[in-house]
């Protein structure tokens, strides 16, 4: 999440008579430390297995929620290399594949150029911004702002979490669906006089867009694409699951998408990062309910017709995105971060194993199943707490001890009665529930991703009024954040314990000899509050940013940017530096590694300007690819 949002939902808090937990808001973390003042294969047919699956044609590509089941080498993924060729008897060794290595030339310190920066031999090339064409008819932005219906139709704002998926017929490495979401406004393309709230919301939600490469190796997205759809603030949503009937049937809305995930029947799941729909001001009229967002919403990208699905059973937060494992008897675990200040880490099974032979059984499997939250023990320890009524003293009258990693050690904890009298309540009142049931309180959770051998990691951003601290939140006053890893027991989504690590602790180098809090234990190039986090279908850590852009902060860091981090020695290669005043987010990729694509939200200079002199500088996603053809980063 941007620490942007954090403004935003502010004046809503505040007239609802909210508390802000400290830490949550920007001012706190300047407070607490002035340092943060600103916060696959070788083949065309191979491609095709990994991505699509063997049975349907229609699973997931790899990323950040099935690499896990695509290992480098072979194994449950199915993406080893065919032994042999036609004809051969399978004896010969087929033709090495391209080298994944590790190679380019990190780049420099402290770079704060208004421009997407990226290695030498390599392009980054603008394919899909704010206020572009989408939907087929749709205007798009010229450089005069627009509103509602025009705004509609086309881009959202602040692109963020996304998914690339293959289409049936089509080379996935030449084309395909790239599925993204939008956090917020992108004002300077907005004229909110006119339909303001309308317009504000139609700023927010989900594109979907064809795009096709062409022969001189850049992208575009297809205007002619019958796929392409945006989900917006004021589309309806269908509800499901066992808190629809406190929700309702339906939903309008769906806004502050942050992050997302993708499942193994090929869907998209884009994650609400707000309990309210904090767009509505002073004067609108037909304020929705709060418990209306704050849910995990199911898109199919392959069906346009179709209607976006709130899964409630998977709880009610500040989602960031989702991550899943699959065993080999097709049970899967889908991992969720609460981008809360604190906040908790979940993890939802579904009741029923995935369906690779009949998509369509698969469409209701996220509205049954059991919902934990973890708990991290000092000892390296953890263990999944069952989130159900009834259990973990989910009861009428449970005390909700409130996020008190927050007030000094001493203080004492009066908490707050709530009463869970059905699951319902437990989902709607997830936060709560998992204090209550006691589930570790951690430093802002925001991505996941599942490695290639199960390893699943986790970004904890940052946490600048932290008070009490704990072997996985070791820092008071965490204002550079870390990385937690674990390893479920026996490898298994099904598992209740776990043993956990922290990667590293991101901030200042040693040698600066600034305090603890501030110091960092990252071997190569330093960066502060990592965000986006994703291992690729060849076990590559990708790692992006989203620190302060003031001076304070990218005097050391330079601008926010991504990151190779590699998971035995922890030595980080700065890969790519974004423009000014943005955050790093959101990575999809092709099968064949070849292009990456990024997103760069918030600029707020020059870079991706429409108007002469500037003053719109554009949320964009850009297209990253050597110009050689080879696979990205080797």
């Amino acid at each position: 999440m941007s620490y942007l949002t954090d403004k935003l939902r502010a004046p809503y808090r505040e007239a609802q008579g909210e508390v802000t937990v400290p830490g949550q808001m920007l001012d706190d973390i300047v407070a607490a430390n002035p340092e943060r003042r600103t916060l696959l294969k070788n083949s065309f047919g191979l491609s095709m297995l990994s991505v699509f699956g063997a049975s349907t044609l229609l699973t997931a590509c790899g990323g950040d929620d099935d690499d896990d089941d695509a290992p480098a080498n072979g194994g449950e993924g199915g993406e080893g290399t065919p032994g042999g060729q036609p004809g051969d008897g399978g004896t010969t060794t087929p033709p090495p594949g391209p080298d994944y290595s590790v190679t380019f030339k990190p780049l420099d310190d402290k770079i704060v150029a208004d421009t997407v920066t990226v290695p030498e031999g390599y392009v980054a090339e603008v394919l899909y911004s704010a206020g572009d064409k989408c939907v087929i008819g749709s205007a798009g932005y010229a450089g005069i702002p627009q509103s509602y219906p025009a705004t509609e139709t086309q881009s959202g704002g602040q692109h963020d979490g996304m998914h690339f998926y293959p289409l049936e017929g089509v080379d996935p490495n030449q084309g395909g669906l790239l599925v993204l979401n939008h956090e917020a406004l992108d004002n300077a393309t907005l004229d909110q006089s006119v339909e303001g709230l309308k317009t504000r919301l139609s700023n927010v939600g989900v594109s979907v867009v064809e795009i096709a490469r062409g022969s001189n190796g850049a992208w575009a997205v297809k205007a002619d694409s019958r796929y392409n759809k945006r989900y917006t603030g004021n589309t309806v949503y269908n509800v499901s699951g066992p808190a629809k009937a406190v929700v309702g049937a339906t939903v309008v809305g769906t806004l502050n998408n942050c992050s997302s995930g993708n499942t193994p029947w090929g869907t998209y799941l884009t994650c609400e990062e707000t309990l309210n729909n904090y767009h509505y001001q002073a004067g609108d009229a037909g304020q929705p309910a709060d418990e209306g967002y704050g849910w995990v919403v199911e898109i199919d990208p392959q069906t346009p017709g179709s209607t976006a699905v709130k899964r409630t059973a998977m709880g009610r937060f500040s989602h960031e995105n989702t991550a899943y494992m699959l065993d080999e008897n097709n049970r899967v675990a889908f991992y969720m971060g609460d981008d809360t200040t604190p906040g908790c880490i979940y993890k939802f099974v579904p009741n029923k194993p995935y369906d690779p032979a009949n998509r369509a059984n698969n469409m209701g499997l996220l509205d049954e199943g059991t919902l934990y939250a973890a708990r991290f023990n000092d000892d390296g320890s953890g263990n999944w707490v069952e989130l159900t009524v009834g259990k973990n003293n989910l009861t009428t009258g449970a005390t909700d001890p409130g996020n008190f990693t927050q007030v000094a050690t001493g203080t004492v904890i009066t908490g707050t009665i709530v009463d869970f009298n059905s699951q319902a309540d437990v989902l709607v009142n997830t936060q709560a529930a998992a204090r209550v049931a006691g589930a570790t309180l951690m430093d802002r959770p925001e991505w996941i991703t599942v490695g290639v051998d199960k390893t699943v990691f986790c970004t904890l951003t940052n946490n600048g009024s932290r008070k009490r601290t704990s072997a996985s939140n070791p820092r008071a006053n965490n204002s550079h954040g870390h990385i937690i890893r674990w390893h479920e027991r026996g490898d298994s989504p099904l598992a209740t314990t776990f043993e956990w690590d922290l990667l590293l602790l991101a901030g200042r180098d040693a040698a600066d000899g600034v305090a603890p809090n501030l110091t960092g234990n990252v071997n190569g190039d330093t960066f502060s509050s990592p965000d986006g986090i994703r291992v690729d279908p060849q076990g590559r850590l990708w790692v992006q940013t989203d620190a302060g852009t003031g001076t304070s902060t990218t005097d050391f860091f330079g601008n926010n940017s991504m990151y190779y981090i590699d998971q035995k020695t922890g030595e980080s290669k700065r890969f790519l530096v974004g423009p000014l005043g943005c955050e790093i987010t959101g990575i999809a990729y092709t099968p064949d590694l070849t292009t990456f694509f990024i997103n760069i939200q918030h600029p707020n200079q020059t870079w991706n300007t429409l108007r002469a002199g500037g003053g719109d500088a554009r949320s964009a996603t850009v297209v990253v690819r050597r110009t050689d053809g080879k696979p990205v980063g080797a």
